[in-house]
């Protein structure tokens, strides 16, 4: 694992993003903190610790699926979202559930690339840059005289003759050139340079494959065939860009190069079985409600027999190789309404063995949201006027009335948590935000008149459900 945090910097940390939910930000830091602990676990007995795995339990929009995100991101480890809804009626129209192993596994792939990526990005860049040089002054080298023509029988024979000229040598650059082209390019003299490269050209313009629901995995193993046959790969295609456009591009060529992809592969596949996180959203969906036995009802109890070797432990197969799934961090949630977890198969349920459930949001706590985290949605506001030159000003009064009316609306119709917060602010700027281009003044202030003056012609509305 990358990181150690103690649970109370865990928490401390979720705080900056998620407001509230001291329980679920509680139980999340004690299984990460427990994975760090059975790392430092010694003999056989890590393999038998499993990780306690947990259902959050509450309506939408309360923060279930960013708890979790965030966690993922705090301790660098791959993390995958899925909606358990998506695996009903599997093999008609649903997904195979194997399936978010192996998108797990290419989640850790790319985590680690890049990770791997950024280590040699230095000496990558260097090298970049000294290819780019040289490309630019043989470039504008003079072509070299046409090889004269062949006589005798090397006029017949030539092409077959042992040591037989094939034509000129290209034109090699000085090392006093490179140097020089190089500081060119770094004082940014050369940036309107036009050069031409070779990409690599991953497009097959001969065959395309459209896959049905549940043929994903097939689809990519197609795919995968077709560009190991002999001429499909390393295949490359010709590109002009700017000198600082291709500058990017030859590091990332370069980077390739430098990097270890069976290492990639192999910390991959670690990362994926010891600190992969699986979040199941809308687990409550296949739950089966007591007394009804449908045909729908049989669907969602054979997704939840899917979902159980997986949650248990066993082995998957990727094109990265088996991963084991015992050790994967499983985090379900679900609003809940209509049916209980008691409702999950019995089996099901013993593999949660952590409940917590997370409360309803109020006006105090929607203050605390349009304020508090980093990525406020206030702020964000702020942010995107001020590219059209507005001074958007939040009173404190004002943040207290965006909160009541959408605390109200959540109490009048459907409750949507803190999403409710991006329907009523778009409602409230979308006059600014359609003339911010045109307007002559530039400070815009949202008091509690303003909130007031714009939403109560809405709420009075009858067309107010369908608005916000």
């Amino acid at each position: 694992m990358s990181t150690n945090f103690t649970p109370r910097e865990i928490v401390g940390e979720l705080d900056r993003y998620v407001v509230g939910q001291a329980k679920a930000k509680r139980a999340v830091a004690v299984a990460l903190r427990n994975r760090w602990r059975r790392q430092q676990v010694q003999g056989d007995l890590r393999d038998e610790i499993s990780p306690k795995n947990i259902i959050m339990i509450g309506p939408t929009g309360v923060g279930k699926t960013e708890i979790a995100r965030r966690l993922a991101k705090l301790a660098k480890a791959p993390f995958v979202k899925v909606e358990a809804s998506k695996f009903t009626e599997v093999g008609y129209v649903g997904r195979d559930v194997e399936s978010i192993i192996r998108d797990l596994v290419e989640i850790a792939m790319n985590l680690v690339r890049e990770e791997e990526v950024a280590a040699v990005r230095h000496r990558a860049r260097e090298h970049a840059m000294e290819r780019l040089a040289r490309m630019l002054v043989e470039r504008d080298l003079p072509a070299p005289e046409p090889p004269p023509k062949p006589q005798g029988p090397a006029a017949i024979f030539g092409p077959f003759l042992m040591g037989q000229a094939g034509g000129a040598d290209k034109p090699r650059a000085s090392a006093s050139e490179v140097q020089a082209m190089l500081a060119r390019i770094q004082s940014g003299e050369m940036d309107e340079e036009v050069v031409e490269l070779d990409v690599q050209d991953s497009t097959n313009p001969f065959m395309t494959i459209f896959g049905a629901h549940g043929m994903e995995e097939m689809e990519l193993n197609l795919r995968d065939m077709l560009g190991n046959l002999p001429g499909a790969k390393g295949r490359t295609r010709k590109r002009k860009a700017k000198v600082p456009e291709a500058l990017e591009i030859l590091t990332g060529q370069e980077a390739e190069k430098l990097v270890d992809q069976d290492r990639i592969q192999r910390e991959a596949l670690r990362r994926a079985q010891e600190t992969g996180i699986v979040f199941i959203d809308e687990i409550d969906k296949i739950g089966g409600r007591e007394g009804f036995k449908g045909g729908a009802d049989v669907s969602r109890e054979g997704v939840q027999r899917d979902l159980l070797p997986i949650v248990e432990g066993s082995t998957v197969n990727t094109k990265y190789g088996p991963v084991k799934t015992d050790h994967i961090l499983f985090i379900a949630a679900g609003a809940f309404h209509v049916t209980k977890v008691s409702d999950l198969i019995p089996e099901l349920q013993g593999r949660f063995p952590i409940r917590v459930e997370l409360e309803a949001l109020e006006a105090e706590d929607f203050v605390r949201i349009l304020t508090e985290p980093k990525n406020a949605l206030t702020r964000q506001y702020v942010a995107l006027m001020a590219t059209e030159g507005i001074e958007l000003e939040f009173t404190k009064d004002g943040i207290e009335a965006i909160a009541r009316y959408a605390a109200e609306a959540n109490r009048q119709a459907e409750n949507i948590g803190a999403r409710r917060l991006h329907t009523i602010l778009e409602a409230l700027l979308e006059e600014l935000s359609f003339s911010a281009s045109e307007r002559t003044d530039r400070k815009f202030v949202v008091d509690a008149d303003y909130v007031n003056r714009t939403m109560q012609p809405i709420v009075q509305s009858e067309l107010s459900k369908f608005i916000l």
